[in-house]
């Protein structure tokens, strides 16, 4: 077979037929890497990730967070062994602390620096660049018109010039130059800006968010009305919520605040098979608050949507209900249990569930369960129900309970009761229960007594909420949306006019006839419906100056 040989310093033919392959250029690296910059910081990719960003928020909405409630985690576990534990290594119980959401946030802000800042660079120069010379031939534009005018050339140029200044136009007039003067006039250079605008607003918003979480902080508390003053401590919300780089000594200052009285309105002027029938109204607390606990007292109103600050952290009033005075007493007559004790509402009526732990009781710890009606009613379909959200007829019905309060030591709410570890009382062969009236004491089968005091205070649930980025946020929302209002409505135009001597049927012209010829050519970035129309009216506007008549009949332009 014969060989094919190739004589020095010529290529070889390519083989008909035979595809050769295509060589690209090594990128290396350093071009690997200014590549997957390019394609972070692009706004399609932060779009992306804004996206990202709120899917990856869905599962803290579906599933119970242990930053807002630990024992209805610890319940999940509990009821869902087989995929709890999975989703609790996936971080769906801690989904806004998790790495994974951290990671598509701190993408999302480099590629929104990324994209915005080198942008409004470039914007800035923009805005100091010079505009641009008039072109030789306007008919080749998008847009352009023509008219003959009977005023001279510099009144022509002057009105031009006016015209487009009032339309918010940036202008510059040439020099004449063979007889012809030329105007040039660019607008809505401020779209950009608002676009910029809105995305540096965005930027701003997502710091403002990150600074509350990492530097704000949350706390709950059940205050009784007329109790002792809640004094703002670590230790002393019932559920508190600290943001990572929260220091407790310099956030949570020690202010002060006492419920003197809770006003609560209910319906009651309507028939009582109306829908409207115990339907909350309105609901008023009246409170002693001070900046520090012997500071100087202060009598303040507390509404649901009216906070109260107090050193730079919001107090809320976020619901309310009722708190009897319950006293549980051994049978000896020591006092086991004494204190106000919450009762959360379920319904219109205020027929409220809550729970009664006796940890000091012995040899078993001592637990009731059960109901607080505020207007008592039995029905043999519904059992207990309240009628009325006022207190009309107040009783409480309990069931007991006796073991161990606190299994394996899990958080538990103020409300419910864990009977995993428990036993019913029995009263004979039945469950023991009793319904216990204002002023009223019963007794269980051990002599044990439970009672409940003649006057029924309510409880009033504060949540207290430091948020450093709020004002930020808020600013910047407004802000932004300023500037996407200015980006979708401006129009960014260039126009071009020029005006020589002359006109009419006469090609010659003649500089002392008094008539001038306007050709005049529009540029848009972008599309733009309404260049032609903007153009014929801004050519109206200026024969409308010069004080004849226009001889177009085009509509306003946006």
């Amino acid at each position: 077979m014969a060989e094919t040989t190739t004589k020095p310093g010529k290529k070889a033919r390519p083989k008909p037929g035979r595809k050769q392959p295509v060589l690209a250029p090594k990128i290396g690296v350093v071009g690997m890497l200014r590549w997957l910059w390019r394609q972070l910081t692009s706004m399609r990719t932060a779009l992306f990730l804004l996206l990202l960003l709120a899917v990856a928020a869905v599962p803290g909405s579906i599933f119970p967070q242990r930053s807002i409630d630990a024992s209805r985690v610890a319940t999940y576990l509990q009821d869902h062994k087989a995929i709890g534990p999975w989703l609790d290594k996936l971080s769906m119980f801690d989904v806004y602390g998790a790495p994974w959401f951290a990671a598509i946030y701190i993408l999302l802000l480099i590629s929104l620096v990324g994209c915005v800042l080198p942008r409004c660079v470039i914007h800035l120069k923009a805005l100091r660049s010079p505009l641009p010379r008039v072109p030789k031939r306007l008919t080749r534009l998008p847009a352009t018109a023509e008219r003959n005018i009977d005023a001279r050339p510099e009144d022509v140029v002057t009105a031009a010039r006016e015209t487009l200044r009032r339309k918010g136009y940036r202008v510059r007039v040439d020099d004449p130059v063979d007889g012809v003067q030329a105007v040039t006039a660019e607008g809505g250079r401020l779209r950009e800006t608002g676009n910029l605008l809105f995305h540096l607003c965005l930027l701003v918003l997502v710091l403002a968010v990150a600074a509350d979480h990492l530097l704000g902080w949350r706390g709950d508390v059940i205050v009784p009305e007329g109790s002792e003053p809640f004094v703002s401590a670590v230790g002393s919300y019932n559920t508190l919520d600290l943001g990572p780089w929260v220091d407790t000594d310099k956030a949570i200052k020690p202010w002060s605040m006492k419920v003197d009285n809770l006003d609560v309105t209910f319906e009651k002027n309507v028939p009582k098979s109306s829908p409207q029938y115990g339907q909350p109204r309105d609901f008023r607390a009246t409170v002693t608050t001070s900046a520090t606990p012997d500071g100087t007292k202060t009598t303040r109103r507390l509404a649901v949507n009216d906070a109260v600050k107090l050193d730079g952290t919001s107090v809320y009033l976020l619901g309310n209900g009722y708190a009897p005075m319950i006293t549980v007493k051994s049978p000896t007559g020591k006092v086991l249990y004494h204190q106000e004790t919450p009762f959360l509402p379920q319904d219109n009526g205020y027929r409220s569930v809550g729970a009664i732990k006796v940890p000091a009781a012995s040899p078993k710890e001592l637990g009731f369960y059960g109901f607080f009606l505020p207007t008592a009613s039995f029905s043999n379909s519904q059992g207990p129900i309240s009628t009325y959200a006022g207190l009309d007829d107040p009783a409480l019905v309990l069931g007991a309970y006796q073991g161990q309060l606190f299994p394996d030591s899990q958080p538990q709410s103020v409300y419910t009761l864990n009977i995993a570890k428990m036993t019913r009382i029995m009263d004979g062969n039945k469950p023991w229960s009793a319904v216990v009236r204002p002023g009223q004491t019963v007794k269980l089968p051990d002599g044990t007594t439970i009672s409940m005091s003649k006057t029924i205070p309510r409880w009033a649930g504060l949540s207290a909420r430091y948020d450093p980025g709020k004002g930020t946020a808020l600013l910047a929302a407004l802000i932004g949306l300023a500037g996407l209002i200015m980006s979708m409505t401006l129009r960014r135009r260039r126009i071009f006019v020029k005006v020589s001597t002359g006109g009419g049927d006469d090609p010659e012209g003649s500089a002392g006839d008094g008539r001038s010829l306007i050709t005049a050519g529009a540029l848009a970035k972008g599309e733009d419906p309404r260049l032609q129309v903007a153009l014929d009216n801004l050519l109206d506007g200026v024969e409308g100056r010069l004080g004849t008549t226009p001889t177009s009949q085009a509509g306003p332009a946006r």
